[in-house]
Protein backbone atom coordinates (compact mmCIF):
# COMPACT_ATOMS: atom_id res chain seq x y z
CA UNK A 1 0.00 0.00 0.00
CA UNK A 2 1.28 3.48 -0.74
CA UNK A 3 1.59 5.85 2.06
CA UNK A 4 2.99 9.13 3.10
CA UNK A 5 1.37 10.16 6.27
CA UNK A 6 -1.57 9.58 8.53
CA UNK A 7 -2.59 11.76 11.38
CA UNK A 8 -4.86 13.75 13.61
CA UNK A 9 -4.78 17.44 14.22
CA UNK A 10 -3.72 19.22 17.36
CA UNK A 11 -3.91 22.89 18.11
CA UNK A 12 -0.92 25.08 17.29
CA UNK A 13 0.08 25.02 20.94
CA UNK A 14 -0.39 21.32 21.43
CA UNK A 15 1.11 20.42 18.10
CA UNK A 16 2.97 22.91 15.94
CA UNK A 17 2.22 20.94 12.85
CA UNK A 18 -1.00 21.37 10.97
CA UNK A 19 -2.93 18.50 12.41
CA UNK A 20 -2.83 16.65 9.68
CA UNK A 21 -1.87 15.63 13.09
CA UNK A 22 -5.28 14.48 13.56
CA UNK A 23 -6.10 12.97 10.33
CA UNK A 24 -3.20 11.78 8.30
CA UNK A 25 -0.47 12.59 5.92
CA UNK A 26 -1.16 10.19 3.14
CA UNK A 27 -1.18 12.20 0.01
CA UNK A 28 -1.89 15.87 0.19
CA UNK A 29 0.99 17.56 1.97
CA UNK A 30 0.71 21.27 2.64
CA UNK A 31 2.88 23.51 0.44
CA UNK A 32 5.02 25.97 2.37
CA UNK A 33 7.44 28.74 1.62
CA UNK A 34 8.96 31.04 4.25
CA UNK A 35 6.95 34.02 3.05
CA UNK A 36 3.69 32.05 3.20
CA UNK A 37 4.44 30.95 6.74
CA UNK A 38 5.15 34.48 7.88
CA UNK A 39 1.80 35.59 6.50
CA UNK A 40 -0.03 32.81 8.35
CA UNK A 41 2.06 33.09 11.52
CA UNK A 42 0.62 29.93 13.06
CA UNK A 43 0.66 26.38 11.79
CA UNK A 44 -2.15 24.00 12.56
CA UNK A 45 -1.41 20.55 14.02
CA UNK A 46 -1.33 17.47 11.79
CA UNK A 47 -4.18 15.06 11.05
CA UNK A 48 -3.76 11.37 10.72
CA UNK A 49 -3.13 10.28 7.16
CA UNK A 50 -2.08 11.19 3.67
CA UNK A 51 -0.94 8.71 1.05
CA UNK A 52 1.16 9.39 -2.05
CA UNK A 53 2.20 7.11 -4.89
CA UNK A 54 5.90 7.66 -5.63
CA UNK A 55 8.22 4.80 -6.53
CA UNK A 56 8.92 2.78 -3.42
CA UNK A 57 11.53 0.36 -2.13
CA UNK A 58 10.75 -3.17 -0.94
CA UNK A 59 11.71 -3.17 2.73
CA UNK A 60 13.32 -6.11 4.53
CA UNK A 61 11.14 -6.16 7.64
CA UNK A 62 13.39 -8.51 9.60
CA UNK A 63 15.22 -5.46 10.99
CA UNK A 64 12.11 -3.27 11.42
CA UNK A 65 11.47 -2.11 15.00
CA UNK A 66 8.10 -0.73 16.15
CA UNK A 67 8.33 0.80 19.61
CA UNK A 68 7.49 3.69 21.91
CA UNK A 69 10.28 6.15 22.56
CA UNK A 70 11.34 8.87 24.99
CA UNK A 71 14.79 9.27 23.44
CA UNK A 72 15.44 12.89 22.47
CA UNK A 73 17.41 11.83 19.39
CA UNK A 74 14.56 9.64 18.19
CA UNK A 75 11.90 12.24 19.01
CA UNK A 76 13.87 14.76 16.93
CA UNK A 77 14.05 12.29 14.04
CA UNK A 78 10.27 11.73 14.31
CA UNK A 79 9.63 15.49 14.31
CA UNK A 80 11.77 15.87 11.18
CA UNK A 81 9.86 13.06 9.42
CA UNK A 82 6.54 14.75 10.24
CA UNK A 83 7.66 18.09 8.81
CA UNK A 84 9.05 16.31 5.76
CA UNK A 85 5.88 14.25 5.25
CA UNK A 86 3.14 16.77 5.96
CA UNK A 87 4.53 19.63 3.89
CA UNK A 88 5.78 20.28 0.39
CA UNK A 89 8.44 22.99 0.27
CA UNK A 90 9.08 25.12 -2.80
CA UNK A 91 12.79 25.77 -3.40
CA UNK A 92 13.54 29.28 -2.18
CA UNK A 93 16.05 31.30 -0.22
CA UNK A 94 16.05 30.34 3.47
CA UNK A 95 13.91 27.20 3.02
CA UNK A 96 16.33 25.04 5.03
CA UNK A 97 16.12 27.44 7.96
CA UNK A 98 12.34 27.36 7.65
CA UNK A 99 12.29 23.54 7.76
CA UNK A 100 14.53 23.59 10.83
CA UNK A 101 12.24 26.10 12.52
CA UNK A 102 9.19 23.93 11.91
CA UNK A 103 11.01 20.80 13.14
CA UNK A 104 12.13 22.59 16.31
CA UNK A 105 8.54 23.64 17.04
CA UNK A 106 7.24 20.10 16.58
CA UNK A 107 10.13 18.64 18.60
CA UNK A 108 9.47 20.98 21.52
CA UNK A 109 5.74 20.25 21.49
CA UNK A 110 6.32 16.50 21.13
CA UNK A 111 8.68 16.46 24.12
CA UNK A 112 6.10 18.29 26.22
CA UNK A 113 3.31 15.93 25.22
CA UNK A 114 5.19 12.71 25.97
CA UNK A 115 6.43 14.20 29.26
CA UNK A 116 2.84 14.84 30.35
CA UNK A 117 3.16 18.64 30.35
CA UNK A 118 0.32 19.43 27.93
CA UNK A 119 -2.97 20.29 29.59
CA UNK A 120 -5.86 18.09 28.52
CA UNK A 121 -3.72 15.02 27.76
CA UNK A 122 -3.55 12.23 30.35
CA UNK A 123 -0.84 10.38 28.48
CA UNK A 124 0.85 10.61 25.08
CA UNK A 125 3.18 8.08 23.48
CA UNK A 126 5.28 8.57 20.36
CA UNK A 127 5.44 5.25 18.49
CA UNK A 128 8.04 4.95 15.73
CA UNK A 129 8.93 2.49 13.00
CA UNK A 130 12.71 2.39 12.55
CA UNK A 131 15.20 0.51 10.34
CA UNK A 132 19.02 0.37 10.14
CA UNK A 133 20.46 3.25 8.14
CA UNK A 134 22.55 0.77 6.13
CA UNK A 135 19.38 -0.84 4.76
CA UNK A 136 18.09 2.28 3.01
CA UNK A 137 21.10 4.61 2.63
CA UNK A 138 21.65 3.60 -1.00
CA UNK A 139 18.37 5.09 -2.23
CA UNK A 140 17.14 7.52 0.45
CA UNK A 141 19.94 9.99 1.16
CA UNK A 142 17.64 12.85 2.14
CA UNK A 143 15.52 10.68 4.44
CA UNK A 144 18.61 9.24 6.13
CA UNK A 145 20.14 12.69 6.65
CA UNK A 146 16.94 14.18 8.08
CA UNK A 147 15.63 11.32 10.23
CA UNK A 148 18.72 9.50 11.51
CA UNK A 149 19.39 8.70 15.18
CA UNK A 150 21.78 6.42 17.07
CA UNK A 151 20.61 3.61 19.33
CA UNK A 152 23.17 1.56 21.27
CA UNK A 153 25.86 2.46 18.77
CA UNK A 154 23.74 1.59 15.70
CA UNK A 155 22.64 4.25 13.21
CA UNK A 156 18.92 3.88 12.49
CA UNK A 157 16.29 5.94 10.65
CA UNK A 158 12.72 6.77 11.67
CA UNK A 159 10.61 5.74 8.66
CA UNK A 160 7.15 5.96 10.25
CA UNK A 161 5.66 7.63 13.31
CA UNK A 162 2.42 8.42 15.14
CA UNK A 163 1.18 9.70 18.50
CA UNK A 164 -1.23 7.83 20.75
CA UNK A 165 -3.13 10.36 22.87
CA UNK A 166 -5.15 9.38 25.96
CA UNK A 167 -7.59 12.28 26.31
CA UNK A 168 -11.23 13.35 25.95
CA UNK A 169 -10.57 15.29 22.75
CA UNK A 170 -7.90 16.70 20.46
CA UNK A 171 -7.80 20.50 20.02
CA UNK A 172 -9.81 21.74 17.02
CA UNK A 173 -11.02 18.23 16.17
CA UNK A 174 -14.33 16.36 16.30
CA UNK A 175 -14.83 14.80 19.74
CA UNK A 176 -15.57 11.10 20.02
CA UNK A 177 -18.79 9.94 21.70
CA UNK A 178 -17.58 6.71 23.29
CA UNK A 179 -17.47 5.69 26.01
CA UNK A 180 -20.07 7.80 27.80
CA UNK A 181 -20.10 8.88 31.42
CA UNK A 182 -17.54 8.71 34.20
CA UNK A 183 -14.13 7.42 33.19
CA UNK A 184 -14.35 8.43 29.54
CA UNK A 185 -11.12 10.40 29.86
CA UNK A 186 -9.33 7.21 30.96
CA UNK A 187 -10.86 4.90 28.35
CA UNK A 188 -10.71 7.05 25.19
CA UNK A 189 -7.69 7.71 22.96
CA UNK A 190 -6.90 9.26 19.58
CA UNK A 191 -4.22 8.63 16.98
CA UNK A 192 -2.48 11.66 15.51
CA UNK A 193 0.54 12.64 13.40
CA UNK A 194 0.49 9.32 11.59
CA UNK A 195 3.00 9.29 8.75
CA UNK A 196 5.34 7.08 6.74
CA UNK A 197 8.31 8.20 4.64
CA UNK A 198 7.19 8.41 1.01
CA UNK A 199 10.20 6.35 -0.12
CA UNK A 200 8.79 3.40 1.83
CA UNK A 201 5.12 3.55 0.96
CA UNK A 202 3.46 0.24 0.04
CA UNK A 203 5.45 -1.69 2.63
CA UNK A 204 2.61 -2.04 5.12
CA UNK A 205 4.23 0.32 7.62
CA UNK A 206 0.99 2.25 8.22
CA UNK A 207 -0.83 -0.96 9.15
CA UNK A 208 2.07 -2.01 11.38
CA UNK A 209 2.09 1.32 13.23
CA UNK A 210 -1.65 1.19 13.83
CA UNK A 211 -1.46 -2.42 15.03
CA UNK A 212 1.31 -1.45 17.48
CA UNK A 213 -0.70 1.54 18.71
CA UNK A 214 -3.66 -0.74 19.45
CA UNK A 215 -1.42 -2.98 21.57
CA UNK A 216 -0.12 -0.01 23.57
CA UNK A 217 -3.62 1.45 23.94
CA UNK A 218 -4.92 -1.86 25.24
CA UNK A 219 -2.08 -1.96 27.79
CA UNK A 220 -3.24 1.48 28.97
CA UNK A 221 -6.79 0.17 29.43
CA UNK A 222 -8.20 2.09 26.43
CA UNK A 223 -11.51 0.69 25.15
CA UNK A 224 -12.33 3.23 22.42
CA UNK A 225 -9.79 4.42 19.85
CA UNK A 226 -10.36 7.26 17.35
CA UNK A 227 -8.64 8.73 14.32
CA UNK A 228 -9.42 11.70 12.03
CA UNK A 229 -8.73 12.10 8.32
CA UNK A 230 -9.50 14.67 5.63
CA UNK A 231 -12.68 13.92 3.68
CA UNK A 232 -10.84 13.90 0.33
CA UNK A 233 -8.11 11.55 1.58
CA UNK A 234 -9.26 8.22 0.16
CA UNK A 235 -5.98 6.35 0.85
CA UNK A 236 -6.19 7.26 4.54
CA UNK A 237 -9.82 6.15 4.64
CA UNK A 238 -8.91 2.79 3.15
CA UNK A 239 -6.01 2.33 5.57
CA UNK A 240 -8.15 2.99 8.63
CA UNK A 241 -11.16 1.04 7.44
CA UNK A 242 -8.97 -1.99 6.71
CA UNK A 243 -7.48 -1.57 10.19
CA UNK A 244 -10.91 -1.99 11.76
CA UNK A 245 -12.12 1.61 12.14
CA UNK A 246 -15.69 2.57 11.25
CA UNK A 247 -17.45 5.90 10.63
CA UNK A 248 -18.75 7.83 13.64
CA UNK A 249 -19.06 11.51 12.71
CA UNK A 250 -17.95 14.25 10.33
CA UNK A 251 -17.01 17.87 10.79
CA UNK A 252 -19.62 20.54 9.93
CA UNK A 253 -18.76 22.49 6.79
CA UNK A 254 -18.92 25.79 8.69
CA UNK A 255 -16.27 24.62 11.15
CA UNK A 256 -13.92 23.51 8.38
CA UNK A 257 -14.35 26.91 6.69
CA UNK A 258 -13.70 28.70 9.98
CA UNK A 259 -10.50 26.67 10.51
CA UNK A 260 -9.57 27.11 6.82
CA UNK A 261 -9.03 23.42 6.11
CA UNK A 262 -10.53 20.40 4.40
CA UNK A 263 -13.44 18.87 6.33
CA UNK A 264 -12.52 16.03 8.71
CA UNK A 265 -14.09 12.60 9.19
CA UNK A 266 -13.95 10.84 12.58
CA UNK A 267 -13.52 7.05 12.70
CA UNK A 268 -13.80 4.77 15.73
CA UNK A 269 -12.85 1.25 16.75
CA UNK A 270 -13.33 -0.68 19.97
CA UNK A 271 -10.51 -2.46 21.77
CA UNK A 272 -10.78 -5.57 23.97
CA UNK A 273 -10.77 -4.92 27.70
CA UNK A 274 -7.46 -5.79 29.32
CA UNK A 275 -8.39 -7.66 32.50
CA UNK A 276 -4.73 -8.20 33.45
CA UNK A 277 -4.17 -4.56 34.38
Amino acid sequence: MAMAVLSSSLSPLSNPLSPSTSASNFCCPRIYSPSYHLRRRLIRPLIASQLCPPETFKLDKSSLVLAETLSKDQLWAAACLRIRSFNKFRPSYGIDDHKKYLAEREFEALQERVAGKREGFRRVSCINATVPLSQISSFADDLCAACKFTDNGEDRVVVGTLDLNQCMRLPDEITGKRPQGIGADFLRAYLSNVCVAEELHRNGLGYALIAKSKIVAQEWGITDLYVHFAVDNEPAKQLYMKSGFIYENDEPAWQARFLDRTRRILLWTSLPVNYDM
